[in-house]
This record gives C-alpha cells, structure tokens and sequence, in this order.
C-alpha cells in the first residue's frame, strides 16, 4: 500500500489530485491503484505563528521498503505532478516492512466508495414541518427501510 499525506493543502485540491496522480503513482510502484491511497487531514502548516495553506505544503509518501529505490522518481512525480497548486513543495518518505502492515478487507462490500457504487437516498422530510424548521425527535424505526435491494 502507498499513502500520500499532504499537510497544508485543501482537502478538495487533494481529493483533485488524487484522481489524476493515483494511476501514476501506481504506473510508478507497478502496483494496482487500489494499493494506492491519498490523505487530506484538517491540518495546517504554520510558521513563526503565519499559516502558509497552498504556500509551503509537506508531502509524506509512506512506502513499503522495497520501493524505495524509486524515491527520486516519486518525488519528481509529485513535486511537478502538484501543478500550480502550492508555491513551496516538501516531500518526506516513510519505508515500512511488508511485516509490519496487517489489513483487513470485507469482501461483502466495494473495496472503495465510487460514484458507480453509491446509492442516492432522498431526504424525505414529515410533511407536518414547514420548510426550514427542524424536527427535534429521535427516530427510533429502521433507517434502511427500502435499501437493502440498492
């Protein structure tokens, strides 16, 4: 598994660039890009008390060991793959033990939410309550009523 980590970058630019490096990245590793993931934490990088969102970010890939010997190629993918969307660019690498990573996968369910596999659920509202007003109940019946054959 690959996991890139961006500190002080916006969680939709991240979302974004997910979408287009993904496939590189694990082109790269010569991985499956279900073995390939990005993380956006609420974070933001500060210095001397300035925040400097999208003007100096950190990039940390975490890697099994084995890959290792592709560092310089993956931080040129990312440093340049990134574009326009932050001024001042770090990038930090964390190798890991194929020993040291346990997963489990639940085959009952897609490995990963796409827009193919959500399902839409309309918000029905108690035709009692007037727009904009609030129903302050607990619902105590079965959410998923009506859902099981989506």
């Amino acid at each position: 598994m690959i996991t890139v980590t961006f500190y002080g970058l916006d969680q939709f630019v991240v979302g974004n660039l997910s979408r287009e490096l993904t496939p590189l990245v694990a082109k790269l590793y010569e991985v499956s890009e279900d073995d390939v993931i990005f993380i956006a934490p609420e974070a933001m990088v500060f210095h001397k008390g300035t925040e400097q969102t999208s003007w100096n970010i950190l990039i940390k890939v975490n890697a099994p060991k084995k890959v290792s010997v592709l560092q310089d190629q993956m931080a040129q993918l990312m440093m340049h793959g990134i574009g326009e969307v932050a001024i001042h660019v770090t990038v930090e690498f964390t190798y890991y033990s194929q020993d040291d990573r346990y997963q489990k996968i639940n085959d009952a369910y897609p490995r990963f939410l796409s827009e193919e596999n959500l399902v839409d659920v309309d918000n029905e509202y108690p035709e009692d309550l007037e727009e904009g007003e609030e129903d302050d109940q607990i619902y105590t019946g079965d959410i998923f009523e009506g859902l099981e054959d989506k």
